[in-house]
Formats: structure tokens, sequence, C-alpha cells
């Protein structure tokens, strides 16, 4: 099993930071080459108050990726999918993936993928109810025919796990039965490691069962006992071993993902790319 038993840590808080702080460019230098990414969610209440600012400061840790998220104001934070590419650009940062909804405004979220030059839409959450074999093998028809319209366009359609999805109904777990009702050339598969072993399952156990399934990893470390994320190397999460075997998986992007903080997203994230760095 791919986690260990940790100490208690205390309670986490959502401090945000100010647009106008100004960072010095850190550059995090990957002795792999690995260019990591950011999960925006990461910074959800700084991306809504100054996307563009948040976007500089971001950029000025060394982040070379950008995976969107959702928002009240839309897939980009009231950036329209032009200006999120053009800032993105301009930053030297590369926006490859957007969580989005399976909704009835699907076709729209498709057309500004396509502008915003997004390789990946990842649905974020099931289109539909129901922990049993029967709606999972729903959703998976429904993922498929989503995969098949983005694929049109240019575009890879996935998947993002969170902790309920390894239930188990009659003796199935249910993000199996996910996985092999789902076209691997349609469905593109977002692990987020984090939520894989909260759930009690092993990330390497899928790596080999779904070899090259994954192309998409987000990295959240976890704080195993309140079932939080933490930074990385507080938690349960044995990132070293997970990189090692990263090519397993079929892994072309790793999106960093942090909801809770010690401090602020940014000392988070200075700390993660830090320890990253140390790897």
């Amino acid at each position: 099993m791919i986690y260990t038993n940790r100490r208690n840590f205390v309670k986490r808080s959502s401090l945000g930071i100010t647009g106008s702080l100004l960072l010095p460019s850190i550059g995090f230098a990957m002795p792999s080459g690995e260019k990591y990414g950011v999960q925006l969610y990461t910074f959800r209440n700084e991306m809504a108050k100054d996307p563009k600012g948040t976007l500089e400061q971001i950029a000025a840790l060394g982040i070379k990726k950008i995976e969107s998220a959702r928002s009240k104001a839309g897939l980009y934070y009231g950036l329209s999918p032009n200006e999120m590419k053009n800032t993105c650009d301009s930053l030297g940062m590369q926006l490859c993936s957007g969580h989005v909804a399976l909704d009835k405004d699907f076709d729209d979220t498709m057309r500004q993928a396509v502008e915003s030059g997004q390789e990946y839409v990842i649905c974020s959450s099931l289109p539909s109810k129901g922990q049993n074999i029967g709606n999972y093998k729903k959703v998976a028809e429904a993922f498929n025919k989503a995969g098949k319209a983005c694929k049109k366009l240019g575009l890879k359609f996935g998947y993002h796990n969170h902790e309920y999805e390894f239930e188990s109904d009659k003796g199935e777990v249910l993000y199996d039965v996910l996985m092999d009702n789902t076209d691997p050339d349609l469905v593109h598969m977002e692990l987020d490691l984090g939520w894989v072993v909260v759930a009690g399952k092993d990330p390497l156990y899928y790596f080999k069962k779904y070899p090259g399934r994954f192309p998409l990893w987000h990295l959240k470390d976890m704080n195993m006992h309140e079932k939080i994320s933490t930074e990385f190397g507080k938690g349960g999460l044995d990132i070293a071993t997970l990189l090692q075997h990263k090519s397993d998986s079929g892994i072309k992007h790793i999106f960093i993902e942090q909801e809770e903080y010690a401090s602020t997203p940014m000392e988070s994230m200075k700390h993660n790319m830090k320890f990253l760095k140390a790897l």
C-alpha cells in the first residue's frame, strides 16, 4: 500500500494571498526535467479576485502547466478562453486541461476549450448519482459519447476521481466498472492519487491493472487522519515511489492540487515545489 501513518497536523486555514503581493522569481528546476503543473482550484479564491495577477505569481514559482476549474465566473475565472490562453502564453505557461461538467452546456464547454487551445476537458464529478454498477455503466456510456464528440474537435475527454468511486457494489469496485466500460481511446483518466489512498487503494495496483490509462495525475498529499489535503511530505502519499512508476501510468501531465493549507496557498505551493526539487 502506498501510504504510511503520520502524526496529526494542525487545522488548516484558507487564508488568501493578496493580488498585490510581489514574489521573487524562484524558478525551481526539477532534476528529472519534469514540468509540473497546478490545478487552479488550489488558488480558487485568489483566481476569483485577480486571475491575471494570480497567474503571474504562479508562474514565478516555476509552474509550467495549468489546469483550470470552472467557477461562478465561468470556465476561466471571468477571462474569455482567448484571454486565458494569451495570459498563460505570455507567462511561459501552457493551458493543458480544464475541469468541467458533463451537462446541457457541454457543447459550449467544448467550444470554449477549443478556443482556449487546451488539450483535455476533464469531467470533475459523476453526471448522474447512484453508487451502483448500473449507474456506473450508464456513466461510462455517457463518457464514451462525450469522448467521441471531443475527439471530433481535436480535444480529449477525461474523468477525475474522488474517494467514493472506489466503493463496491455486488463485490465489484465501481471505479473498475467505469474503467472496464470506457473506451481507452475516448476516455482519458485523471487519477487523483490523494483520493485513491484515502479510499484504501494502491495507485500502483491501478497502474498495473490499467497500464497507460492515466495520462493525467492530481498529485495531492493527504492527512490520512482528517482526510484533507496537506503539504507534500506531511501526509500519507509516497510521492517518491509514485514518481518512479509514473511511466507505467502513461503520464503526460502532473498537476499539483491542494485544497487546505497550513498558511496560504502560495506558501504551500512554494513548499511543494521545494519538496519535488529535493527528490
